[in-house]
């Protein structure tokens, strides 16, 4: 018992550091990325906090699980460098011994992976979605920023303001230029307010400005002052949401769909989360060996190089079902159990190291039968 609550300690402590490290590096490089399209005018300035928030929290279980793996194969690496495993195995405890306080820390990062995977992150996409796709539907005054043409969605009309007060709802020097079947219109005024129409549409009122009307490569414009002029500028309120990826369905909604690839590509990647969360915090125990005279940068380094190709062969089977080349039910297990078996055979290794047919006893015992045999034809010669 007193072993179990040390080493689980010593795990929540590793693992804290490690998440806190993996967690800034996360955080800042979603910062980057989104403010990035922020100044490109991807995003709204107003929704970056959210959209950072959002894809954190897709990014969690992914941390969670690197957190999980990498404090387990230290702390194991630690009590061989510190050559407590020594006395642990004097002491006729086996390797086997860990698994159960690994197993108390880890299952709690299983369940909080399982809860991101198939509740949160689900949620965070379907936010983010809804962010992205609400910027994108905005009224065409809202879309363009003082000092810039900007097109509207529908291709047929170009803003310019110079500035804009009041949240964007007063602009200033305003240019719009509108083409239809009847030719050009171009619309110049001094000042333009956006008033709402009572049914989810908008109008651009413009005042004291004036308006000219023709077709290009004709004399005959028409040219026209007005004090006010009113311009439908959007018909309805965008409607949101009606365009939801699979991946920002929550995971009732996506067993509801007909059985489809893209469905179960989507339900796939939710299911291998968790499950090898658990199959590499196991993996770490017998990987976390480490000579006590040799340092243990190496088990770090190879413990990422397991992970990033754990991860990507997780990617690979999805792209299979997502293509159509695999099924769900043929998908979803052969890594997994590929792995424990790896962890199996890792075990056998560890904790069988003096039998007899064990490769490293094998090993010696040739290494010997060779110096032997050079030593018996030296002796030869030297008679």
């Amino acid at each position: 018992m007193i072993f179990q609550r040390a080493l689980q300690r010593e795990l929540a402590s590793v693992a804290g550091a490690t998440f806190t490290v993996l967690f800034t590096i996360f955080v800042t490089w979603t910062l980057i990325s989104i403010l990035g399209k922020a100044a490109g005018g991807k995003v709204a300035s107003g929704d970056v906090l959210a959209l950072i928030g959002f894809s954190v929290l897709n990014y969690l279980p992914t941390i969670i699980i690197l957190t999980s793996f990498i404090a387990v194969i230290a702390t194991v690496t630690r009590s061989y460098r510190d050559s407590e495993m020594v006395v642990w195995f004097a002491s006729g405890q086996s390797l086997m011994r860990w698994v159960p306080p690994v197993l108390v820390f880890g299952l709690p990062m299983v369940a909080i992976v399982a809860a991101l995977s198939f509740v949160a992150t689900p949620w965070a996409k379907m936010k983010s979605a809804e962010f992205v796709e609400r910027f994108e539907k905005r009224e065409d005054l809202k879309r363009v920023s003082p000092g810039q043409f900007r097109e509207s969605p529908s291709t047929n009309r170009v803003f310019f303001v110079e500035g804009s007060t009041s949240g964007a709802t007063v602009v200033q020097n305003v240019f719009v230029n509108s083409v239809d079947a009847d030719g050009n219109s171009i619309v110049v005024a001094k000042e333009g307010v956006i008033e709402p129409d009572g049914k989810g549409g908008q109008y651009l009122v413009l005042k004291n400005g004036r308006r000219y009307l023709g077709k290009p490569g004709r004399a005959d414009f028409q040219s026209m002052e007005f004090e006010r002029y009113r311009m439908r500028v959007s018909s309805q309120a965008p409607v949101i949401g009606t365009e939801t990826p699979a991946d920002a369905l929550s995971t009732p909604a996506l067993l509801a769909l007909p059985d489809n690839r893209y469905t179960n590509a989507e339900l796939l990647y939710r299911v291998s989360a968790p499950i090898s969360c658990l199959v590499l915090m196991l993996l770490a125990i017998p990987l976390g060996f480490v000579n006590p005279r040799a340092g243990s940068s190496a088990n770090l380094i190879l413990a990422l190089l397991i992970f990033f190709t754990y991860s990507n062969l997780s990617k690979l089977f999805e792209a299979s079902v997502k293509q159509g080349k695999m099924a769900f039910g043929v998908a979803w297990w052969p890594l997994h159990v590929f792995a424990l078996v790896v962890v199996a055979g890792l075990f056998a290794w560890r904790l069988n190291v003096n039998h007899p047919w064990h490769p490293l006893a094998l090993l010696g015992a040739l290494k010997r039968r060779r110096l032997l045999r050079g030593g018996a034809v030296t002796q030869e010669g030297a008679q």
